[in-house]
């Protein structure tokens, strides 16, 4: 097996307890849960409060809000025991400086094809924030590939997060082009929505280790234990 890559790994739209904890034990740093009701990888809180209670220490599990209020968002967060936090739709700064405030790390997603712009890092003051097309019928998970070097674009203050179409096949050729400090896939390595194929999420990850860095500062995006 080639050695660990320091580009960090999401597996994102997790619905089963048994895949989430064996994606974990393949070499995902994080795992995605998604609370939008409208995406067919949606889970209801006592499955998302079992699956995070499963999980590593060292691999927190990352609640994918879209548009949702903050004391939605906290309330979720409590009940669920999540270790992050993302916003994928068109959230005010203001929810994310509240986020903050109450310690917790959050991701910001930016799009290529919508607003929030990627140009719009410097308006947030997030922990880490996510790139992707941003087009299709739902916020994220569509599998479209884009143009990843629209990423080099974003303020590289806090931690990038690449997403948006990637599968074992065109990972490494995505992350040199966009150079982010970790990558975030659903739909490239599902069997179904929501049913992962473990052994596309093992090929992808093993692509990933056996890719190198772009650059040797790759930095924590997901607030690991």
């Amino acid at each position: 097996m080639p050695p660990e890559s320091p580009i960090q790994i999401k597996i994102c739209g997790l619905t089963d307890v048994d895949q989430a904890v064996a994606c974990a034990e393949l070499g995902a740093h994080a795992i995605g849960l998604i609370f939008y009701p409208k995406s067919p990888r949606h889970l209801e809180l006592n499955q998302a409060r079992q699956i995070a209670r499963h999980l590593p220490p060292n691999v927190p599990a990352v609640g994918v809000f879209v548009n949702e209020s903050f004391e939605d968002i906290m309330r979720t967060v409590a009940f669920c025991g999540l270790g992050a936090v993302q916003l994928h739709g068109q959230e005010a700064p203001e929810l994310v400086r509240r986020l903050r405030a109450e310690n917790r790390h959050v991701i910001k997603a930016l799009f290529s094809g919508r607003a929030p712009a990627l140009n719009a890092a410097p308006d947030y003051h997030a922990s880490a924030f996510l790139v992707e097309c941003g087009k299709g019928e739902l916020p994220g998970g569509n599998a479209l590939t884009w143009n990843w070097e629209e990423a080099l674009t974003v303020d590289r203050t806090q931690p990038l997060i690449l997403a948006g179409g990637l599968d074992p096949a065109n990972i490494a050729q995505a992350i040199q082009k966009a150079q982010p400090d970790a990558v975030d896939v659903s739909s490239g390595v599902e069997a179904k929505p929501g049913r992962k194929d473990l052994k596309q999420v093992a090929r992808l990850i093993d692509a990933v280790r056996a890719t190198t860095p772009p650059h040797q500062n790759i930095r924590d995006a997901f607030h690991r234990a």
